[in-house]
């Protein structure tokens, strides 16, 4: 697609009605100021929760095992862990040269030591794109409410599996892929994207930043041989990698359990227009415990941000009850709202379950597109 066509496109969809009175680029004026991210306060959330992460993290391997201690810890220092993981979907949003610093650090501190640089997310930038989104050429998509009850297990199959295949893959298929440069394209076609949809297939562009790929990923292979060592030098035991383990499965759980409130997952796997994207995204806006733990940096906002991918974090609670007090009552925007976690749950449940009785399985399109790569 040529620089025309793209500018075509995102001239049709910031003209695009948010209801009979509001389009996109009325609706951004209400919140212009709202998206200049704020660095100090980046920054200090970024530290403060790596801190209670490891901190937490170190007294739970520590801690005499099975017992009280070691068991609260495990709890504070996984959720510490998942909400200071998920800065890598700020970072995946900030363009050019915003917050270089932070994205250095955070890849640093974070991205290396939990194998997962920033630049395996860069695959979320499909779940963007008006064509792919709620397809089988999104990584970040499964129908899970319009197929069988069994795919949603299959689903939160992957969360113990992924922590141990993220080692296979730098530990044993980065140093291979650099003897061809066809096992090289595999492997950043196939074994670089952090998706839920086990069939998704991340298309290389030519803007692709091969040193930066090259860097991130033999750093992180040299963070695995270090532990390594470690390992067999007897400076680390085997139960202390298995009890890391353990935190980092439950740490992804959180994730994965969360992601199931981000979307409606009803699409059948053709394109939906602008508005239907919206709408099939949700905003979750009740205040409760479930909605802290689960939600952090913003994530409760997902139809927000899918109207404003750039917004940043600190912001979007403003911005969505700007939007709120002005769109009219036919704005699918208000469609977005979902009280709680607990109902988008059950929501997507009755989907799966009214597609089980009727035969219903979305699923083969993506295992059928997967067939055909």
């Amino acid at each position: 697609m040529n620089s025309a066509t793209n500018l075509a496109r995102g001239r049709s969809i910031a003209t695009q009605p948010l209801s009979r009175n509001f389009s996109l680029r009325e609706t951004k004026e209400l919140i212009q100021d709202l998206f200049a991210p704020k660095p100090l306060l980046y920054w200090a959330d970024f530290l403060m929760t790596l801190s209670v992460a490891y901190g937490f993290a170190a007294l739970y391997i520590m801690a005499p095992p099975f017992s009280l201690i070691q068991v609260a810890t495990f709890l504070v220092s996984g959720a510490a862990l998942f909400r200071v993981g998920t800065f890598i979907h700020e970072i995946v949003h900030m363009s050019g040269r915003t917050m270089v610093g932070f994205r250095c650090a955070w890849n640093v501190a974070c991205g290396v030591p939990l194998l997962m640089h920033s630049l395996l997310y860069s695959n979320h930038l499909d779940h963007h794109n008006p064509r792919k989104h709620g397809t089988p050429a999104d990584g970040e998509y499964l129908p899970l409410a319009s197929a069988p009850t069994r795919e949603t297990v299959l689903y939160f199959a992957q969360v113990p599996v992924l922590p141990l295949l993220a080692v296979v893959r730098f530990l044993v298929l980065v140093p291979l892929s650099f003897l061809h440069p066809f096992l090289r394209r595999w492997l950043l076609e196939r074994w670089s994207s952090y998706a839920i949809n086990p069939y998704y297939r991340r298309a290389i562009p030519p803007t692709e930043p091969q040193r930066l790929w090259i860097a991130l990923d033999g750093v992180c292979f040299l963070w695995l041989v270090v532990i390594l060592i470690l390992v067999l030098k007897g400076l680390l035991t085997w139960t202390m990698v298995g009890l890391f383990y353990c935190l980092s499965t439950y740490a992804l759980g959180l994730n994965w359990v969360r992601n199931l409130a981000a979307h409606r997952y009803a699409n059948m796997g053709g394109e939906m227009t602008f508005a239907e994207q919206v709408e099939e995204s949700i905003n979750i806006v009740r205040n409760s415990l479930v909605t802290l733990l689960l939600f952090p940096v913003g994530l409760r906002y997902h139809g927000l941000h899918h109207l404003f991918p750039s917004l940043p974090y600190h912001a979007l609670g403003e911005a969505h009850r700007r939007l709120m007090n002005a769109l009219p009552e036919d704005s699918p925007y208000r469609r977005t709202c979902c009280p709680g976690f607990f109902t988008a749950l059950r929501d997507l449940l009755r989907g799966a379950r009214v597609a089980e009785k009727r035969g219903d399985d979305a699923m083969r399109l993506w295992r059928s597109a997967n067939a055909k790569i």
